[in-house]
């Protein structure tokens, strides 16, 4: 885009340039809310999320679909899509970065250290089907 830099306030052509390259082929992609998050999720993707149940190469169902986009084009929940079901297979089980967390009160002599590493899945989405 002419007359754009990295620094300059106008981030439009960077969210179009984001947006038009996972949807140019017209690839079905799903809106799911786990762990409290919402992630936009397609085919073959691998998305770290917080912890769920089941082993390396199991697989799981994903019901709480919000929106699901496709050929017929974009299905809307109230709150979620009836019958939508994203399925998904473990790849393995990890850990988050470890964070600090430190807390202190001026003048008080109260200082604390703790930390705390978030249990995370590593799951592949497998298939993204609309029940009726």
């Amino acid at each position: 885009v002419r007359g754009y830099s990295p620094g300059s306030r106008d981030r439009a052509p960077f969210a179009r340039r984001c947006f038009s390259t996972r949807d140019a082929g017209k690839q079905m992609y799903a809106v799911i809310k786990t762990g409290g998050k919402q992630y936009r999720v397609a085919k073959d993707e691998v998305l770290e999320v917080e912890r769920l149940p089941g082993e390396a190469g199991s697989s799981l169902q994903l019901e709480e679909v919000l929106l699901v986009s496709g050929d017929d084009g974009v299905t809307i929940g109230t709150p979620t899509v009836a019958g939508a079901v994203v399925s998904a297979e473990v790849v393995e089980q990890t850990r988050g970065k470890k964070i600090t967390v430190f807390k202190k009160k001026r003048r008080k002599h109260y200082r604390r250290t703790l930390g705390h590493r978030q249990d995370l899945t590593r799951i592949r989405i497998t298939d993204i089907a609309i029940g009726g």
